[in-house]
């Protein structure tokens, strides 16, 4: 099983939207995949079109409580989203195990919720490095980053960068001095344009980048797929939409087979 996060500290850089495509890609690959949302916005949990306060991600937190895994479709599962997950942080502060509470579900329960049969947990987290945040790199392989050509766009990279130093420097066992964050930061050059000085300058920033593992172009089908709730590999399946937009369809396979190959 691996587990990885969708983050970045920077909103609207199109978090949600990759980590709801690549998922859904998975899953037509015939891999398992458990969705876990982490942002208090819920948006992937609405993108599945489950509305509910009941039995959501906010229980892990608070260490009580049921926490329902939705069966979605073939190789899809989801752990919904709270809308009071941001106040439910913010009552965790002075708790000394704060970072590490999803790490202690995951073990507690793994038997009881039969994580051990998703091949992929991908947490789709909040645009900031809170404590929920923090708690989804603590256990993942693997950190995805979406960063986008914007002004500020590229140094949100650096913030991720330092800011998960900072974490893992900080959070080791103090007996072997060696920290409990592993996981590897990748990037993903999301809403890249044809010809556009803001695009070219990002990609020439990140041509020696050696953790950039996909560009994503712009494009409105990629953009307003969590918003129509149709994912791109759904929508290769309509023969006329993938012979109008087939170099399309084909560049986002390739990007997230060279993903899947990498991480």
């Amino acid at each position: 099983m691996k587990l990885i996060s969708f983050s970045a500290i920077k909103g609207g850089v199109g978090k949600t939207t990759l980590a709801f495509n690549y998922g859904e890609w998975l899953a037509k690959q015939g891999q398992s995949v458990l969705f876990v949302d982490l942002d208090h916005q819920c948006n992937l949990t609405q993108t599945y079109q489950i509305y509910t306060s009941e039995d959501t991600v906010a229980n892990i937190f608070l260490g009580k409580g049921n926490v329902a895994v939705h069966s979605i479709k073939e190789n899809i599962s989801l752990i919904a989203g709270s809308m009071n997950l941001d106040w439910i942080e913010a009552s965790l502060e002075h708790n000394t195990n704060k970072y590490m509470l999803l790490y202690m579900w995951l073990q507690d329960h793994c038997e009881e919720y039969q994580l051990a049969q998703y091949d992929y947990v991908i947490f789709d987290c909040r645009p900031d490095f809170s404590i929920a945040t923090r708690n989804a790199v603590a256990v993942s392989h693997s950190i995805i980053s979406p960063i986008i050509p914007s002004d500020f766009g590229y140094l949100a990279k650096f913030n991720i960068e330092e800011k998960l130093e900072d974490f893992k420097a900080s959070a080791i066992n103090f007996q072997t001095r060696e920290s409990y964050v592993t996981a590897e930061l990748f990037f993903v050059a999301n809403m890249i344009k044809n010809n556009t000085n803001s695009s070219r300058e990002l990609l020439a920033r990140l041509e020696n980048e050696p953790n950039l593992i996909g560009i994503i172009p712009n494009k409105e089908l990629f953009n307003r797929s969590t918003l129509d709730k149709i994912s791109i590999a759904e929508m290769r399946e309509d023969e006329t939409l993938y012979c109008k937009h087939k170099k399309f369809f084909n560049s986002i396979d390739e990007t997230f087979s060279g993903i899947y190959g990498r991480i």
